[in-house]
This record gives C-alpha cells, structure tokens and sequence, in this order.
C-alpha cells in the first residue's frame, strides 16, 4: 500500500495519515438512491463542495481513489510550509548576529528532524480531511476508482451512484518535460521531494515558478547546493521584472545558482550522479547533481474518467472545459479546482466549489470570472498578487497609474531588518479604483488580503487612506499608497485656494 499511495516513509505519521486519508479498513456504503450531488476527487474543491450540500441537508456522495485532501494535504501546501517554516528557522540562526543575537558555533540542520516534523504535522492536520470525518458529516464516502458510465452515473468498485448533478474535481499532477533521459535517471517531483529522509547534497530544480523557487530556497537553506534552471531570464515569469529582481537578488543571497535562459537539452548518468546537459545563452555546458526536481507546471487528471461516455469535452493540457458557471458540456455536470482552472491554488478551488453547489443546486448563475482571486508564492520574501500587474495592463491596452512603496521608507520593515520589498497599487487612470496590486515583503500573503477586500467591494485607494492603521507595522505601507494618491488629487489650483483660505483664517 505505501508503494501505491507514495507516502514514505512507513511511520508512526505516516501510518495516522493513511487512517485518514484512505483507510485499509474502509468500506463503501451502499449507493442510497439518486444524490443530489455526486464528486469525484477528495482534495480542497471535491470536499468544499461535499461538505457545503451535506450542510443544506442534500444527500451527496464523494469517490477517492488515492488520499483524501488532494494535492494540499499531501503533496503541497501543508508539508511544503512546514519545510519552508523550518528553513526560515535556520536562515534566522545564521543571521541572528545582524540583530545583536551572538549564536555560537555552526548552526546545523537535522534534515531527517525537519522532515519528522512534517510528517507529524501532515498526520495531525489531515484528520480534518478524513474518511470518518466527512462520514459523519452526512456523506457517502466511496474509496476507489470512479467512472462515468452514462450521464447520470458514475461507477466505483462496482457500485452505480446515480446522480441529479456530479462535480468533477480530480485536480492535477505534476508534468513530465521531454527531456531526453530523464525518466531513466529518476527525478522528484512535489509528488515524492517530501518523502526524503535525507538532503540530497546538490538539488537540481527544473523551473523557475513558484513551486520551483519555492522549494529550492527551502532546501538552499537547508544545506543543500541548489541550481534553478528557467528558459526565460527571470524567476516568476508572471511577474514584473522589479519583483522578480528582490526574489532573484533574496535567493542569490542564499546561495542558490541561478541558471537563466538555460534550456536542458538531456539527462544521463553516471554512477549515481545525474548529468544535467543544457544550453545557457547559445553556450553548450553540464552540471553534476545527485537529485532533480522537477518544477515546470502541471497536467490535469482527466484520464480513466470516461468522460467520453457522459458528454464531457475535455483536453489532456487545459483539463476538462467549462464555462463561466463550471457547468461542463453535460448540463449536469460541473468541474472545479485543478481540473478546470487557470488559478491552480487551494483557496481558488475552494472559492469555486462553493460556485458550484449555488450554480449546480439552485439555479445559480454566479461567474467564476467575477471572483477576486489573490495568490501568494511563500518564498523569503513572499510576493502576492491580485488582479492585474503591469505587464498584464500593458497587454491588454489598459491604461493605469501605478503607487509604490519600497520597503526601505517604511519604518516596521527597517526595524525588522526586512527592507527588501515594495507594496505597489494599479488604479484606472483618473479614478482611485483598484484593478490589481502586487506586495512583496515577509508577510505578504496576509497584507494582500485588505488591497483584496476593497477591490471586491468597490473601495478606492483614496479611501484606504482614511483607514488607521496600528503603527508601527509593515501594512502601514497600504495606507501610504493610499496618502500618495490623495496628495496627487491636490492640483497646483486647488493648493493655492486652501493657502488663500488659511491665510485668511490665520
């Protein structure tokens, strides 16, 4: 079973997570007639979805044939922030003395600790996830492979679930480039990386997005020689290029070789060192690693579903095709999460499940499209993002005025030693209106959530001004966007009739 499910090693953790997440033990229900609603695939948009109709009462069944929890609970949020938490832990130690904390001697790392210390944490949390849980929550909870085998049915471990409608949330899985030789020499992905027990001594990361710079400033600063190959010129291709320039600069800093414009052409092996042979800047060159990473985007589960037999259109790159709704081609069938979505992260998955069960259920008609979605990448400094940046305005024709803030004017972020980053606002030019913002600093995730609420809600930079904030604290920088933008409305006319007006109240 621990071959099957790629959970190692076989713990005491591993063991409690397995009960959770796809119990030996486990027997499926009897199918109990015709279900409101029928979802295939446990991980954050399946078990949203679940849970919201078994709460308004509905009668609702959910098919896992791996671990319950998707991708999140298993292979990527929770155990990639408990190994990013203890990387910041040692980066912390090594630069103590910058804050007049003397720490003696070499600060170690015990790698086979730090990856203990996931594991339990995975174990503890994936209880929330669990089989038993959401059995007793009212739903039907099916361990198998699930199956379309008409319109209205889908088929686990020879069991019917017939259904009124069926949510399709099978998520997504690592891609595999076709680099010649790489399935021969063996690489990881998010998949197996935290099933280590040990630090590789040199890392190889194919890509240079977020998972990928993600995890190798965390294993940098766990003590492993870490190279990042990315075909563009810069990390997070996505983003500006001032942005990505602090992250470039944060993890040269770290220690991590940045390989550039680099294309790897082919693996191959010798002894048990892997040979990367790749092209950087037209210049043929090698590297020696031990592991590879790999990191270059991912690939939608549509495969063994039967989506054929039920009516859903659906494409082996893109996922299964939906509309503005998530209703698919069958109009009782919707999608949601990794299978369907440009947004591939959690709290989108969950934002679009609860679209699903109002859309699916009562006749909603609510867009995926008018959703404000932020998204965060957890490296040191994080960088999170909402709405549009300015390359995306630049595209799209879209006229807008940009506010800044660096860092290094903002009195918390110079007290913490933290001064490299910026908070920076796009309004539509002539208004305050908020179309998208871009923060990078420590905590950035949590400061992009005050720019998300006012764009979802209609608030105007000019009125973030007139919100007070505790002093002394980094999202003090919001609030000075706010006051830049105000003082922009102070035309040079309307400076000389309040000089005229004080001079007279004087």
């Amino acid at each position: 079973m621990v071959t099957q499910l790629g959970i190692e090693p076989m713990d005491s953790h591993n063991r409690a997570l397995i009960a959770n997440a796809h119990p030996a033990n486990w027997v499926n229900p009897q199918p109990d007639g015709r279900y409101n609603m029928v979802v295939i695939g446990a991980g954050t948009a399946g078990l949203v979805t679940a849970a919201g109709v078994a709460g308004l009462g509905g009668k609702v069944a959910i098919v896992e044939r791996h671990l319950m929890g998707g991708d999140c609970l298993n292979y990527g949020c929770v155990p990639s922030k408990a190994l990013i938490r203890s990387s910041r832990a040692a980066h912390a130690a090594r630069n103590a003395s910058r804050f007049g904390v003397n720490v003696t001697g070499d600060v170690e790392v015990d790698f086979e600790a730090v990856m203990d210390r996931l594991r339990r944490l995975r174990s503890h949390i994936s209880e929330h996830d669990s089989a038993k849980r959401f059995h007793d929550m009212g739903v039907d909870v099916f361990i198998g492979d699930g199956r379309f085998v008409s319109a209205d049915t889908i088929e686990v471990e020879g069991a019917k679930l017939q259904f009124a409608r069926a949510c399709i949330a099978t998520g997504g899985r690592a891609a595999q480039p076709p680099i010649e030789g790489l399935a021969e020499a063996g690489f990881l992905t998010n998949e197996t990386v935290f099933s280590l027990t040990k630090c590789p001594k040199r890392l190889a990361v194919l890509g240079g997005g977020p998972i990928g710079c993600e995890l190798g400033q965390a294993f940098g600063r766990l003590g492993c020689q870490v190279s990042i190959f990315q075909r563009r010129g810069q990390v997070l291709p996505k983003e500006d290029e001032d942005v990505a320039g602090i992250l470039q600069s944060s993890l040269d800093k770290d220690g991590v070789n940045l390989l550039l414009n680099s294309d790897v052409k082919r693996i191959s092996v010798s002894a048990n060192e892997k040979i990367i042979h790749y092209v950087n800047n037209g210049n043929e060159k090698t590297l020696t690693v031990d592991e590879i990473l790999v990191a270059v985007g991912r690939a939608p589960n549509v495969e063994g579903l039967n989506l054929e037999v039920a009516g859903v259109e659906y494409d082996t790159k893109s996922g299964v095709l939906v509309d503005d709704n998530l209703k698919t081609t069958n109009a009782k069938i919707f999608a949601a999460g990794d299978i369907c979505m440009r947004y591939k992260f959690t709290h989108a998955a969950d934002a679009a499940a609860r679209i699903v069960i109002q859309n699916a259920l009562f006749w909603g008609r609510k867009k995926l499209s008018a959703v404000t979605i932020p998204w965060c990448t957890y490296t040191d400094p994080e960088i999170a993002h909402v709405g549009i940046s300015q390359k995306q305005a630049g595209e799209q024709g879209i006229e807008i005025e940009t506010f800044t803030r660096d860092f290094d004017d903002v009195d918390r972020a110079i007290l913490d030693g933290q001064t490299k980053g910026l908070a920076k606002i796009h309004i539509k030019k002539d208004t305050d209106k908020i179309l998208g913002a871009t923060v990078v600093a420590s905590h950035a995730g949590s400061m992009i959530n005050e720019i998300t609420l006012a764009m979802a809600t209609g608030v105007g930079l000019g009125t973030i001004a007139n919100i007070i904030h505790p002093y002394p604290t980094q999202a003090e920088a919001i609030k000075q966007l706010g006051d830049a933008y105000n003082r922009t409305r102070l035309s040079p006319g309307v400076k000389k009739l309040f000089a005229k007006l004080l001079a007279w109240r004087r």
